[in-house]
């Protein structure tokens, strides 16, 4: 699911319009489309399910992104970026339909924090449907996190 010409930077300007305890009205973005092998592999597991087919282009809103990787992780909006970049590449896998809609790039890559990590796409397939939304993006291994910056932010 590789990402659209352009797409980093609507990523990032989604991004940043966001600020702590605030979520901003933030319009969808398209930013990236789904390989053939991967939306067939999800409408199959959807249609297993009884559940509606999708399309295969990607919204991206981000309110979610920026409240657990930014805001409470401590990662830096380019670091969200270079994850989602990684997480929808045409080599990411479908993950079994168990709970959620997800893709995984199975090739570990490294971040900037000392980590070998896989980055997993987490989509939300009814809010916009057909088209799925990327509701979260997750990397997995990433025992090594940034430093907590004081934001004013708690999560609990």
């Amino acid at each position: 699911m590789p990402l659209y010409n352009g797409a980093r930077a609507l990523i990032r300007a989604n991004l940043e319009q966001f600020q702590p305890r605030v979520k901003a009205r933030v319009r969808g973005a398209a930013i990236g489309a789904l390989t053939d092998v991967q939306l067939d592999a999800i409408n199959r597991n959807r249609q297993a399910k009884g559940l509606p087919l999708i399309s295969g282009e990607v919204l991206f809103i981000g309110w979610h992104v920026y409240k657990s990787r930014i805001l409470r992780d401590g990662y830096r909006i380019v670091d969200v970026v270079d994850r989602i970049e990684s997480a929808m590449s045409s080599g990411s896998v479908v993950l079994g339909p168990k709970h959620m809609t997800a893709i995984e790039n199975p090739t570990a890559r490294a971040d900037a924090y000392g980590n070998m990590v896989r980055d997993r796409a987490i989509l939300e397939c009814t809010t916009h449907h057909p088209r799925p939304e990327l509701f979260s993006v997750v990397p997995k291994g990433d025992t090594i996190k940034p430093q907590q910056k004081e934001r004013g932010y708690s999560s609990e």
